[in-house]
Parts: C-alpha cells; structure tokens; sequence
C-alpha cells in the first residue's frame, strides 16, 4: 500500500491535493520551481490563496515537505502527482511546454530509482498528450520502459477554485485514464483511501479519459448558455421570469437544476478555453464540434450585447458602477470575467466607469491598467452611479438598499443580472430595477405576441 506521493507544482489545485493527501495520513513531498513557494510549505504556511489551504497544510506540516528538486521527489515517493499549467495556444490547443518540462525532470530521476514509479498527470490536455506526448519523455530520459518500470496515468480532478480541498476529497466520481491495470490499481487505491464520500472511480484508457475531463466542462457550459438563452427570451414574454422557467426544467431528473441559472456569461480559467479546445480536436480529426463552437460564441457575444444596451443609459455626465470583477462569488480570479469586459469595454467607449468586487479589486485593478476606477468599497461605489451593474452573486451586493443609492438627479438603474437584490430595491420610485431573464414592463411585447398569434388580422 503506498503511503508516500509526491506532487509536482505547488499552485492552487497542486498545493491544495497536498494538503488534502496530508489531511488523509499520506506523507507528501512537494515540488515546486517557486523557492518562495517551497519555503512557506515547509514553514507550514500556504504558497497560494485557496479556501482552508492554510489550515491544511499547518495542521499537516509534519507530513508535508517541499523542494526544488524533482530527483529528490521521486526517489523518495512511489508516485507523482502532476499538476503544472498547461496554457491554451493560439490555435486554442493546450500547451504541452510546462509538463513536458516536469517529465524530463520526472524521467531524469526514474532513470536513478530502483524500482516501479507511477507518474499521474492531472492538468487538462487533449486526447493523445498523454500516450503520445508526454510518455515518450519519460522513456527517452529514463532509458526505461512504460508499464514495466513506470507507469502512466491521467487522472484530472474537477474542483471550482475557492473550494478546491472540498471538492476534492468529495468528488462526484474520479476519473483515471490508465495505461495499464498494475498503474491504474495504484491510484484508485489512493482514491479509495483519501476521498471522504467513497466516489466511484470511472476507469478507462488515457485518451477516453482525456477527453471526458473537457466534455464535461463543455457539457456543463452548454447548459449555462441555453439557461441564459431562456433568460433572454424571458424577457420578451408577458410575466417571463427564467427562474420560474429552470425551476420547472430542472425538476426533471433527466436535466437536474445545477448550472440552470439564467443569468450572464460564463468566464474563468477553464469553462472557455474547453469548448475552444474541443472545437480545435474536433477540427484536427476531420470532424466538427458545432454545439461547443456555438457555445463559446454564444457567450461571447452576452457580454458585447449587454454593453450596447446599457450605453443608452449612461450618458453624458453620468457613472456605471460594475459590482464583481471576479469570474464568479467570493473569488479573486478575474480571467474571462463578465465584470471586466462590461467595465472595460464601457471605459473605452467613453463611459465613466467605477468598479468594485469584495476580493478581486487588485487583480482587477492590474488588468483594467487605470481605465477604470476600481474603489475599495460597495458604498463608494453606488455613491457616484447612476447605473449599477450586478454581475455576481457576492452577498455583498445582495444586502444593497434603496437608501444605500445615489439621490437626486433621477432614478437610478439597478441592472441585477442574478436576480439577487431584494423588494426594497425593486419596488423604491427612485430605483428603475432592470432584472435579466425577467419580463420587461412593455405593453410593445404583449402586443407582439397577440400578432403572432392573432387569427383574425
């Protein structure tokens, strides 16, 4: 029974499986090429912010150790666990350059050990990295043979960041790509031991598995966006309301409530390169990938239409407050985040723009580069707008007042993409609240539903 791992990159999702197989009694060695990262691992301090990720490794620190060295990660370990960035390219591909690196040090050092190593890859690549990519590595810097000296897994986790640690150790199932049952028995016996929910473990070959770590990412986008398509739609019925609508849709088992919100687009590191992804393997088999191409232009295209409808509203001489600059609650990972695009992109078409997000303001900050107005508070914020954008779910923003808005000078637009501010808000004469997905108040949309369907014209 192995009790001894090693994980290769010490960022969030790296640095949170550490502590979370030190959680489980395993004893872990960490590799990172970060010494500053290293140090704080092993003064029992978090490299990286991430939910709970202090308190797991400082309780754990006695069986947590980092280096630099992949050698000594290996000798002293019976698998490795790899997890390095593996960016998109240009071609919307992801990149093998980091964790080709990682296993030309990880090869190098099998070459020096005695005995079987397993070698599991987490990062998300594409069908065929695996086996055709990286595998070859190992074998050309060890001198040694896959699936008789080492093995060759991929086994990549699906955590949201902000909740990493608990997503991983209560996964709704593991999936491991294996090339062969000895490496593959191996992992689902860490699996079995570490994770608190007994999730099953789907097994499969490296390439099956490969691509359904990013079907189901691109599965999961696909139902973001029809629920977005309901909640457009919604608002040019009489009384549409898109929660009303995915209340119904999702009780339905074969469809389920999750990711059926109807609200804006979805952004973040991962959820939009996939279905990018997916359409470039799709493209290099000689096949199409038409749902997922749809998806991402779809979703591209919320952001660009929700800008042309709120420039109306902000004219000369007035303020747009943005309200979330992170991809999603409580984060502060502002890549592909709806909040950024609507602050930028109302910056440059000569929009004052004020922004804020409750953890997110200084990585926004460094990616709008002085556009854009980012305050260090909601109430400085809505002091000055006369246009407020809610573009996340921060319970922040869900406690705004009437009486916390701007006075004088007409009412103020309140633009609540999630639906999350209360009666106090949507009721007030000094607030015209704007919910999406919900019904706008026009006789002109009742009226072009009785042509529609008028039999006698």
């Amino acid at each position: 029974m192995i009790q001894n791992v090693s994980v290769i990159g010490l960022g969030k999702l790296g640095a949170s499986m550490a502590g979370a197989f030190a959680s489980r009694g395993l004893n872990v060695i960490g590799v990172d090429i970060n010494q500053q990262s290293v140090d704080l691992v092993n003064e029992g301090r978090a490299p990286v912010q991430e939910t709970d990720l202090e308190k797991y490794i400082s309780e754990n620190r006695e069986r947590i150790h980092a280096t630099l060295n992949h050698e000594e990660a290996v000798l002293n370990s019976d698998i490795s666990f790899v997890i390095v960035p593996t960016p998109s390219d240009e071609n919307g591909s992801f990149s093998l350059q980091y964790a080709g690196w990682a296993y030309k040090e990880l090869g190098r050092a099998i070459g020096k050990k005695d005995g079987y190593h397993n070698v599991v890859l987490t990062s998300t690549v594409l069908p065929g990295a695996s086996r055709y990519g990286l595998l070859p590595i190992l074998e050309k810097q060890s001198g040694k043979n896959a699936g008789q000296d080492f093995g060759v897994c991929y086994s990549p986790e699906f955590i949201a960041l902000g909740s990493i640690i608990n997503d991983f150790l209560h996964p709704d199932f593991t999936l491991l790509g294996e090339l062969d049952t000895k490496c593959g028995d191996q992992v689902e016996d860490i699996y079995r031991r570490v994770m608190l929910n007994g999730a099953p473990c789907k097994r499969m070959s490296l390439e099956n598995a490969e691509l359904t770590k990013i079907s189901v990412n691109a599965f999961v986008t696909t139902k973001i966006s029809f629920a977005n398509m309901l909640a457009d739609l919604c608002e040019e019925i009489p009384g549409g309301d898109v929660d009303v609508v995915t209340d119904a849709l999702g009780a339905d088992k074969r469809i389920g409530a999750k990711y059926l919100k109807g609200a804006i687009s979805f952004g973040g590191p991962c959820f939009p390169r996939d279905n990018v992804a997916l359409g470039y393997l799709a493209k290099q088999l000689g096949r199409q990938a038409v749902i997922s191409e749809t998806t991402d232009m779809y979703n591209r295209s919320i952001p660009e239409a929700i800008v042309e409808r709120v420039k109306p509203m902000a004219g000369k001489g007035k303020t747009v407050a943005v309200l979330g600059l992170s991809y999603k609650p409580m984060s502060h990972v502002v890549e592909e985040a709806a909040g950024i695009f609507l602050a930028r992109s109302l910056a440059a078409s000569g929009v004052r723009v004020v922004a804020y997000d409750p953890l997110a303001n200084d990585s926004a900050a460094s990616e709008l580069k002085g556009k854009v107005v980012v305050l260090k508070s909601l109430q400085q914020c809505l002091d000055q707008a006369d246009v407020v954008l809610v573009t996340t779910q921060d319970k922040e923003f869900a406690e705004i007042k009437a009486s916390d808005l701007k006075s004088g000078g007409g009412p103020v637009v309140v633009y609540d993409f999630w639906r999350a501010l209360g009666d106090d808000v949507r009721n007030s004469e000094h607030v015209k609240y704007i919910g999406a997905g919900l019904a706008k108040d026009s006789q002109k949309i009742a009226d072009r539903l009785e042509q529609l369907w008028d039999l006698n014209p």
